[in-house]
């Protein structure tokens, strides 16, 4: 008998298995709303012009090779993506209390702080807003805390905030607990607090010695303002707050596969940094041992050349633009079309995904009946709507909902 003869098998990963299902559907009007990735208004992935360019010039230049980067990645990128994240105002980055860590992504950033904070610092409960994004749980989970609490976050009766049950968990939520919180664009919700309540709920997690740790997937993607993406994490820093960031440049940068991410971290003092990075160190040598190098060389390129960084902030803000005018395409239509329901949640939401309020088995039909593939939670991905198939969308839509009714 094998060893391996007990091994479950492990439920698919519903996003990526819907990248399955629609790759296979033959069916011309086939729409995937599942990937969280943008696409352009013909339905095409989009390589931005910058990075491009900034490709060419590395591949030309021959002062460049594969050796390793150092286990804590290039610093150039990683000072980049800190100032891009808390501006060069911040106090803890005048004072030398902030740093930067070169990770795989957003993802690898957050596994990498997850662990340093449950190994080093003993911290073994976190809190993720219900509902969030797939895969936090499954983080820190593997990382080794012993328990995982979700709090409040989205009420399906007012399509919005739930504000109310969000500040009364975190009240309630045992001291020195990790509190995942996302930066802007709240996936899948698409809903953020806002300014008031953002100080309201720094003011319970300041009581409660609560611990934050930001997931920063889409600044400047959601806006197409980096300093408004931005300003929560700049809040808490400029409040004396100590925090962790993830952030990650597959949605700003477009450069998805590259991996290119940056742990942020933020400490009262300046003198603690070298023991912080020095075992920060040791956690990224036992998972992936060092990053790589092509992303963060055209982010740091671009974050620190005057031209490309302007450059590259037009690029995002045709992004974000075209996904707002999405958003507005997809609830007039169902406004037009009388579709049961309010819709206007669609256009208050931000980012790249809106949480629809469909209902499972509405999902279910969109994709057998229409060929309209999007998470059974509802989260759709307004970037794969375009001029093309905005109306085809909206119709099935307004056939799904009217067929099955939501309770």
């Amino acid at each position: 008998m094998s060893i391996f003869s007990n091994v479950q098998t492990a439920p698919p990963i519903e996003v990526f298995a819907l990248t399955r299902a629609y790759n296979a559907d033959q069916n011309p009007k086939k729409v995937n709303l599942g990937v969280g990735a943008y696409r352009t208004d013909e339905g095409k992935p989009w390589v931005l012009p910058v990075v491009r360019k900034l490709e060419a010039q590395l591949a030309a230049d021959e002062t460049l090779n594969h050796e390793y980067l150092p286990v804590l990645g290039l610093d150039a990128f990683s000072k980049a993506a800190v100032h891009m994240l808390l501006g060069t105002d911040c106090p803890a980055v005048i004072d030398n209390r902030a740093l930067g860590v070169q990770s795989l992504s957003g993802t690898g950033a957050l596994f990498v702080g997850a662990k340093f904070l449950q190994k080093i610092l003993g911290y073994d409960t976190y809190y993720y807003s219900a509902p969030t994004w797939g895969n936090h749980k499954l983080i820190f989970d593997t990382a080794g805390f012993k328990q995982g609490r979700a709090y409040r976050y989205w009420d399906p009766a007012t399509k919005n905030i739930d504000f109310e049950g969000m500040c009364e968990d975190l009240r309630n939520a045992p001291e020195n607990s990790v509190i995942i919180l996302h930066a802007c664009a709240h996936n899948p919700t698409g809903c953020d607090p806002t300014d008031a309540q953002w100080k309201q709920i720094a003011e319970i997690m300041r009581e409660r010695k609560l611990f934050p740790f930001f997931d920063s997937a889409y600044q400047g993607f959601a806006s197409g303002d980096l300093d408004k993406d931005a300003r929560t994490v700049r809040y808490f820093a400029k409040e004396g707050f100590e925090l962790f960031c993830s952030q990650s440049f597959s949605k700003n940068f477009g450069l998805y596969n590259e991996r290119t991410g940056n742990l942020t971290v933020v400490m009262k003092d300046a003198e603690l940094a070298a023991a912080v990075l020095s075992q920060l160190t040791l956690v990224v040598r036992a998972t992936y041992s060092n990053p790589p190098a092509h992303g963060a060389r055209v982010v740091a390129a671009t974050l620190t050349n005057k031209d490309l960084f302007a450059e590259w902030q037009d690029h995002i803000r045709v992004m974000s633009s075209r996904i707002i005018q999405m958003r507005e395409a997809l609830r007039d239509r169902l406004v037009k079309l009388g579709t049961p329901g309010t819709w206007d949640h669609i256009t208050r939401q931000i980012g790249m995904f809106s949480f629809t309020g469909l209902t499972p088995q509405q999902c279910e039909y969109l994709g057998n009946e229409h060929h309209i593939y999007l998470l059974r939670s509802g989260r759709a991905n307004m970037a794969g709507l375009n001029t093309n198939n905005i109306d085809y969308v909206a119709s099935a839509i307004h056939d799904a909902v009217t067929k099955f009714p939501a309770a």
